[in-house]
């Protein structure tokens, strides 16, 4: 005699299946997108999951039995349910032989000034250099 699953595991195989058919690897990191002055730019997110089942079972309340002799199953009642939430984090932009992540939050000023500063810097190197010369003169 086949042994008999609980109809609460077909409910959480049915929504975990879901969840596998929403969520894959591109989800998280997305499909690369070349630009036209040869930089790549790759989406990165956040993905988070939730799951939940639950059910009962009840009696038919007669306590007859089935022709046959045997006890009818008891009735279940459940259901399940999963939801998937996606948040953007940034970019990976890959290009002139560096790699940057650009954040998608609103504290992306911070990183622009840390990108910016080594161009910074050699501008202000290249005027006191200037300076330097000049005055030499």
């Amino acid at each position: 005699m086949p042994e008999q699953t609980h109809p609460i595991e077909g409910l959480m195989k049915t929504a975990m299946e879901s969840i596998k058919e929403m969520v894959d690897v591109n989800t998280v990191v997305g499909d690369p997108v070349e630009t036209p002055d040869g930089n790549v730019i790759i989406p990165i997110s956040r993905v988070a999951c939730g799951f939940g089942a639950g059910g009962g079972e009840f009696d038919y309340g007669s306590g007859e039995k089935e022709q046959g002799g045997e006890s009818q199953m008891p009735g279940f009642g459940g259901g399940s349910g999963a939801g998937v939430s996606v948040k953007p984090v940034g970019f990976l932009v890959a290009g002139n032989g560096q790699v940057r992540l650009i954040p998608v939050d609103g504290n992306a000023t911070l990183d622009r000034i840390i990108d910016l500063a080594p161009q910074v810097f050699s501008q202000i190197q290249g005027l006191l250099d200037r300076r330097a010369n000049r005055d030499q003169v």
